[in-house]
């Protein structure tokens, strides 16, 4: 699959439009636009508004916290004048930070809602497992002096797949209404001094990813069992859980949908894990509520989706 795509300059994309947006959270409060800090989403929408020429809003398929970056955060919105797809992507380019990137622009169906639609979310978190301080991987991997044994760190980590109650691993200010969610899978290897922790879910509570990365280093560094995990999920009380793992380290990778929306595959990020090889949408699905009410499959009257 090729990594390299023709900018259309002629066609003016009309009805609601999809990007991909890559980002080095580092000076960003986050995604979510606020009044008092600089955010992803406010960037963004300024950029696109220099673009068209008025406001624009743009909505994504997942926030991500202070500090935290993304390969492919899936953004759509609703242009209020016709530009080209060149336009778009290199007029929005040229107006954003150099730490924000629009990787492709598609237009999409009216129904198309970057959120509501999503099927899972992907983040993968890296730690550089070093004695000495890391230079180059500073602002995108978490440093770790300590040895850590990722086998032990995987063994502990299984218990999370499934739909679970996440209370233990969610934070005091998290607004979801239920702890509950559907993880996918969760997968800890080494790969040198790298050790990355690949985790996907229906959806993620507030710092739930960190969280439990922080849960699975107490482990990697045999501070803990490997039935640790499942006595903290067992709680259900995050003030009896782990520390909070650093936002350096995490990085929001995918949004998986539908094929019949008909988005543009991507190679899996941050790009200095490339080695691996993994493309998005690889994987398959689970079986669970949540993904056939969104792809519209028959489900019985009184099972309602999972959050």
């Amino acid at each position: 699959m090729s990594l390299f795509h023709f900018l259309d300059e002629r066609t003016p994309l009309t009805g609601r439009l999809a990007l991909s947006v890559e980002y080095d959270g580092t000076a960003y409060c986050g995604w979510q636009r606020l009044k008092h800090s600089p955010s992803v989403q406010g960037a963004l929408e300024k950029a696109l508004g220099r673009v068209a020429g008025t406001d624009i809003t743009v909505h994504c398929s997942g926030r991500t916290d202070s500090g935290v970056h993304a390969t492919r955060q899936i953004v759509h919105f609703d242009p209020p004048v016709p530009r080209s797809e060149k336009a778009w992507v290199f007029g929005g380019n040229a107006n954003l930070p150099r730490d924000i990137a629009i990787r492709w622009i598609r237009e999409v169906p009216g129904d198309f809602h970057a959120r509501f639609k999503a099927l899972a979310r992907r983040y993968r978190y890296v730690i550089l497992n070093q004695p000495s301080r890391p230079v180059l991987e500073r602002a995108n991997a978490t440093w770790c002096r300590d040895p850590l044994d990722a086998d032990a760190m995987h063994e502990a980590a299984q218990v999370l797949v499934g739909e679970n109650d996440f209370s233990s691993f969610r934070a005091a200010g998290c607004q979801s209404k239920t702890p509950w969610r559907h993880l996918h899978f969760i997968e800890v290897h080494r790969h040198g001094p790298l050790v990355v922790v690949d985790i996907q879910a229906n959806a993620f509570l507030h710092h739930m990813v960190r969280n439990i990365v922080g849960a699975l280093m107490t482990v990697g560094r045999g501070a803990e069992g490997t039935d640790y995990l499942a006595r903290l999920l067992a709680l259900k009380d995050r003030t009896l859980s782990d520390v909070t793992a650093p936002g350096s380290g995490l990085h929001f990778v995918d949004t998986l949908y539908d094929e019949v929306w008909q988005l543009p595959k991507e190679p899996l990020g941050p790009n200095l894990l490339a080695f691996l090889g993994e493309w998005t949408g690889e994987r398959e699905l689970p079986d669970c509520r949540m993904v056939d009410f969104r792809r519209r499959r028959q489900i019985a009257p009184d099972d309602k989706p999972a959050p």
